[in-house]
């Protein structure tokens, strides 16, 4: 299943995802690398370490893609072919000191018995896994801890991969050495002891550090008395507003128009949410800012990572799945791109007393069977 075929409430949510996305290409960029970095020589002063200047990105090698975050931390992801329940995750914070993980995980046949021991087997060659924490009964997953260089070694010249547990299941190579080389790029890699494919002997010490993360703070908690998510009308104000009306009308199930939010964010201004149509899993909300008893009402703006106006369709103050926490002061969304969530996009905003401002964003573009907890986050903050 893709983000494509999605109903129209789903279908926000690719959007999200799309807005993140490149297109890709295969296994033949491996070689459109930027030459090395001259290295200083010896009789140079020291240098701070350098610091990395990345934005959030995807790209898709194929069967793979590879996604970098603010913080600079990266992840390249391996899926089963044909839409499968299988993966496997290697990601790799930024800076000279960081060392890789492998992850990976699929559904065993419902008819095999027992776990078995876990293990990744590239062309033959076994890679003994742990179980990791986040495994359950039914969804095991496993993490290479020992040999995990070699183990990336395989995967970049490697033709078969197989998750081995209880059962089996095959994880596409197409595209794993273009997907670790763009990371290596992306970080500041290329050439040194610290790549993940393309080593060489440029120092270490060349590797860029992380980046400083973006501070946000949220407003101080306030009495919410007479809002929340039951029993709330619309003001007159916004129900006048014609989209809001287009979107009551997208809502007229009792299930879905009932589900108007609201919350007091100051004493001058308040949060509501209208329904505005819903799928089998997803419902839509368009949020707005208001004065007092609803008066004044305008869009409640929510960027992603790409910042406002980057998706020509989705409205800026559209969620699917949102909800308003007045404890934390913040705005989530879970866009599912089916019932089980383990893909779609997740987001969170904190209100400033200004606005609503972007504090995290994961996404996953496949339906693989990844947990939520495990996507990649393109975007996160103090």
């Amino acid at each position: 299943m893709t983000l494509n075929g999605l109903s129209r409430g789903v279908a926000l949510s690719a959007l999200v995802l799309s807005a993140l996305s490149i297109a890709g290409c295969g296994d033949k960029d491996a070689a459109k690398v930027p030459a090395a970095t001259q290295v200083a020589s010896p009789s140079a002063p020291a240098a701070a370490a350098p610091v990395l200047q990345i934005r959030p990105e995807t790209k898709i090698f194929r069967d793979w893609s590879a996604t970098c975050g603010n913080d600079g931390t990266c992840w390249a992801f391996g899926f089963a072919p044909e839409f499968a329940a299988g993966w496997v995750r290697i990601s790799l914070a930024p800076g000279p000191n960081a060392q890789p993980q492998i992850l990976f995980g699929y559904w065993p046949d419902g008819e095999a018995k027992g776990a078995g021991p876990l293990s990744l087997t590239i062309d033959g060659r076994a890679y003994p896994a742990v179980l990791g924490a986040a495994s359950d009964a039914e969804t095991p997953i496993g993490e290479i801890r020992e040999g995990a260089r070699a183990a990336l070694d395989a995967m970049a010249q490697g033709k078969v991969m197989i998750i081995r547990g209880a059962s089996t299941q095959e994880v596409s190579l197409h595209g794993a050495a273009a997907a670790l080389l763009w990371i290596d790029e992306k970080q500041g890699r290329l050439d040194t002891p610290t790549a993940l494919i393309r080593r060489g002997d440029r120092p270490a010490a060349l590797v860029p550090i992380a980046p400083s993360l973006p501070t946000v703070t949220p407003a101080p908690a306030v009495d919410q008395a007479a809002f929340g998510d039951q029993n709330q009308r619309l003001p007159a104000a916004l129900r006048a507003r014609t989209e809001v009306g287009d979107c009551l009308k997208e809502s007229a199930m009792p299930a879905v128009s009932d589900m108007v939010m609201s919350a007091r964010l100051d004493a001058r201004t308040e949060l509501w949410a209208v329904p505005c149509g819903s799928g089998a899993y997803n419902v839509t909300h368009n949020w707005y800012l208001t004065g007092p008893g609803g008066r004044d009402p305008r869009p409640a703006m929510l960027a992603g990572s790409e910042g406002p106006g980057s998706d020509p369709v989705m409205q800026d103050n559209a969620t699917v799945n949102g909800a308003y926490d007045p404890k934390t002061r913040t705005l989530s969304a879970f866009a599912k791109a089916r019932g089980i969530g383990d893909c779609g996009a997740a987001q969170t905003w904190a209100w400033t007393g200004q606005g609503f401002t972007l504090t995290q964003e994961s996404v996953m573009g496949q339906c693989a069977g990844v947990p939520s907890d495990l996507w990649p986050v393109t975007w996160r903050t103090r």
